[in-house]
């Protein structure tokens, strides 16, 4: 209980010293991703004891500090007409991010960070578009990609030579979208990471690239959907879709990697046999007989023939309990730089779908072509999971934000027992996820000019001081 207070304490006490610092500076100077020591953060993800890690690292200023340099002021908002527009516009957006399923709580603050980030990133990209569809401006980022020789993100319409590819925390600047220079993925997927960040600073939300010494080891997330005895509630119901998913790679590759990453072959008919009929974790631990994973497959589209690494389904015997039977995610940096890549072309797609035709939102088929891409985009995040955590609501909230950029509004909810995450997972390549998702996701699409009617999010909600505001108000 003391580790436990201590650690809590002092890591969530220098989140919130930061975050005061940033108050009254503009919204995009919070970076807790470049701005914060990569020990810290290290500890931090990991939850360990501070004692190790506290004399070690830039320790964050007093409070006195930032009142006494000017930085901390009494924040006393009162919202205007058009920022209770919008809150009340984002709250309506955000609901749509809500998992139907057990185990998911319904979280006012959440919605509303989700749908002012979708919002936002709305904003953004259908910016950078009108940009890019004017034919001048195309021709000038043409001529710029053949001048700066854009071989590491592979050029095409919103490629950036700007950012470096081990950098997706950069802030797109104002200037930078206004000056007509386009987007990158990482620009659109990180305006809902720092929205993610702020509403809710006791979770450790962070790219995993910037965590130095674990990012090179291979940080790994792991969502156990049986751990012991317990049947984990919100994971559980994809237990044997997932069982199903590991039978069918250990028969098609006929062997598996324990935990020391060692092959063990499994071509002996009677084993195969085994696996066959395999209906618990346990019978498929039994015929492996030590701890054991597999990879999830993902094909590539941006390099024919590639398959990446998507999710680890590991087995492992806890002893009398039972088992731990999860899903465990490893970032390292060759994996990191081949889901970079597919991420650009996928990005890269999305914005000659919508750019390349004169009036995509009066083309059905035009249409159609941007929602697939946006999805196909949507699963390479999943398999991806850049983040130390929240990967899943990052995923869903850009997908609204590009939706909301193309003139089109999701309307329907996500349907009870569906989780969009583990369908990506679970699918072996981005026309399954598609299959999967557009039954239910396409039918709600409706054209709309709302984004239009909005305020700007980053000039209503300037300052981190405005933004805090806005998530914690309940008065709209």
């Amino acid at each position: 209980a003391d580790h436990d207070f201590l650690m809590c304490y002092f890591l969530q006490k220098e989140i919130a010293l930061y975050t005061a610092s940033k108050a009254n500076l503009e919204f995009s100077q919070f970076n807790i991703d470049d701005d914060v020591d990569p020990l810290f953060k290290e500890y931090w993800c990991k939850r360990l004891h501070p004692k190790n890690v506290a004399e070690k690292v830039y320790r964050q200023p007093p409070l006195r500090i930032s009142l006494r340099s000017g930085r901390l002021n009494k924040q006393d908002f009162k919202f205007t007409k058009h920022q209770t527009s919008l809150l009340l516009a984002a709250d309506s957006i955000g609901k749509k991010i809500q998992y139907n399923c057990r185990g998911f709580l319904p979280n006012q603050r959440q919605y509303r960070m989700a749908g002012l980030a979708a919002i936002e990133i709305a904003q953004k990209v259908s910016k950078a578009w009108r940009f890019l569809r004017n034919p001048k401006n195309s021709a000038k980022l043409v001529r710029r990609r053949d001048k700066h020789n854009m071989s590491v993100n592979r050029g095409g319409y919103c490629s950036t030579s700007t950012l470096s590819a081990g950098s997706p925390t950069s802030s797109p600047s104002e200037e930078r979208v206004s000056s007509g220079i386009s987007l990158s993925w990482q620009d659109v997927y990180n305006i809902a990471v720092k929205w993610r960040q702020i509403s809710e600073p006791c979770d450790p939300v962070v790219w995993v690239n910037k965590l130095s010494e674990e990012f090179n080891s291979g940080f790994g997330s792991h969502t156990p959907l049986l751990l012991g005895q317990a049947k984990i509630v919100r994971y559980y119901p994809y237990y044997l879709r997932t069982l199903e998913a590991a039978k069918t790679i250990m028969l098609d590759l006929k062997y598996v990697n324990n935990a020391e990453d060692r092959a063990i072959f499994l071509t002996d008919i009677e084993k195969l046999k085994k696996i066959e009929v395999a209906s618990s974790c346990s019978d498929l631990y039994n015929v492996v007989g030590e701890t054991y994973w597999v990879a999830t497959r993902c094909d590539s589209i941006a390099f024919q023939g590639r398959r990446l690494e998507g999710t680890r389904i590991t087995t492992q015997n806890v002893g009398k309990t039972g088992f731990d039977f999860a899903i465990r995610t490893p970032c390292t940096p060759s994996r990191w730089e081949e889901y970079q890549e597919e991420m650009t072309a996928a990005w890269e797609a999305i914005c000659e779908a919508y750019c390349s035709d004169p009036n995509p939102t009066r083309d059905s088929n035009a249409l159609d072509a941007v929602k697939a891409a946006i999805l196909r985009m949507t699963y390479y995040w999943y398999n991806f999971m850049p983040l130390s955590r929240g990967s899943s609501v990052v995923g869903y909230v850009v997908l609204l934000g590009l939706f909301l950029a193309a003139s089109m509004d999701v309307t329907a909810s996500i349907p009870p027992g569906v989780q969009v995450d583990w369908e990506a997972i679970l699918s072996p390549d981005p026309g399954t996820f598609v299959d999967a998702v557009k039954p239910w996701l396409y039918p709600s699409v409706k054209m709309s000019k709302s984004l239009k009617d909005y305020a700007d999010v980053s000039v209503a909600f300037g300052t981190t001081g405005s933004v805090v505001a806005a998530l914690t108000s309940a008065d709209t």
